[in-house]
């Protein structure tokens, strides 16, 4: 029966959590606002988020416990996103109005004509939102805009790169994250500290940007970022997920290659400034996609780290023949089986410090070292 027992303890976690966006609303539903954490420079910022509407609590729903929290992963299923909401965005003394897409998206992008200070890295972007019939909404959320001194880009793939997933094994992959201890969790041993090392450079103050991306859709964000804080790995400043909108027009979501690669046109436009290295792992479509982005920006991608999660032979000959390529650039393509070659490599070319490195080293050490 201890089987039974785990599973029941996982359902009742993952519902938890499933459930928690919902309880900020007390149970009275209605119009509600989801901002997502917002990206900028100082010549401009984007914040992204989404206006729906949902299904008050029942009165005979008690207010916590295992049926208040199936109640509220129910009315979130259920809840619509509301098209035409007007959308007021302000930053310091910069603002923007716009309305919310078909699905409830808004997808700002403010340029920046006041300054902002240069001495904070993070910044508050209050949001003001105007729906039919309904009283004015007000939140917030945080953006973050690079300080002077950052001087890496850091674009990385979540899916099988930070952490294990596997697309078939999403039930285990969500029961390592809310049953198992914390050094089995679904994080890649090592990822945390290596991210950590990226974020800080070699002068371990660096606060580098890192943006990460997944396939999954962005009704995952809550439990993406609740992974991120359990296994103390950098939280972004943003994480970049697909808006399936599966509809009768488009029954598939948009292809996460395409996804992908524009977001990294994007990027390297926005912090045009700076280098850039990009992550990513072996059993998808990272080594073609970011082989493409080296050809296009040839001077401005300085490593293409790329996690081996298999060891098919006829993959890793296709990888080869990628870092082939790329031969007559500077750009060097490591097809790594651990964090600690990722890092040793970064540390080789001066992209982390020396305790960085050791910190990766450690926690490889740790994991391997760990009780099963």
């Amino acid at each position: 029966m201890a089987w039974y027992h785990q599973w029941a303890s996982f359902a009742k976690r993952l519902a938890h959590v499933i459930a928690k966006p919902m309880k900020r609303d007390s149970g009275h539903g209605g119009v509600m606002v989801h901002p997502y954490r917002g990206y900028g420079s100082h010549q401009e910022v984007f914040v992204m988020g989404r206006v729906f509407r949902q299904a008050a609590l029942g009165r005979a729903i008690p207010r916590r416990g295992m049926l208040r929290d199936t109640a509220d992963v129910t009315r979130r299923i259920f809840r619509r996103g509301l098209a035409n909401a007007k959308v007021d965005i302000r930053i310091g003394d910069n603002q923007l109005c716009l309305t919310t897409d078909r699905d409830g998206y808004f997808d700002a992008h403010l340029p920046i004509s006041t300054a902002l200070p240069v001495d904070v890295s993070w910044h508050r972007a209050d949001i003001m939102v105007h729906a039919d019939g309904h009283p004015p909404i007000r939140t917030s959320v945080e953006v973050y805009v690079p300080p002077p001194e950052a001087d890496l880009l850091v674009i990385s793939d979540i899916d099988d790169t930070v952490m294990f997933t596997g697309v078939a094994e999403k039930l285990k992959m969500l029961y390592r994250l809310f049953v198992r201890k914390p050094h089995r969790r679904t994080a890649f041993p090592g990822v945390a500290s290596l991210y950590q090392a990226l974020y800080r450079g070699e002068t371990e103050k660096a606060e580098r940007p890192i943006l990460y991306v997944s396939r999954g859709p962005w009704a995952i964000y809550e439990m993406l970022e609740t992974f991120f804080q359990l296994n103390r790995i950098p939280v972004g400043p943003i994480l970049f997920l697909r808006e399936w909108g599966i509809s009768l027009r488009r029954p598939w979501p948009r292809r996460a290659e395409a996804h992908k690669r524009d977001l990294i046109d994007r990027m390297l436009a926005l912090y045009h400034d700076m280098p850039c290295i990009l992550i990513g792992d072996s059993g998808q479509h990272d080594p073609e996609v970011y082989t493409e982005v080296v050809k296009a920006y040839p001077t401005r991608i300085k490593a293409v780290y790329i996690r081996r999660v298999d060891k098919d032979p006829q993959r890793e000959e296709a990888i080869q023949r990628l870092r082939d390529e790329l031969a007559h650039t500077d750009c060097e393509l490591v097809l790594a089986a651990d964090s600690i070659l990722i890092a040793e490599h970064a540390y080789s070319k001066g992209d982390i410090s020396v305790r960085g490195l050791q910190a990766v080293q450690r926690d490889v050490d740790a994991h391997h070292n760990a009780p099963s």
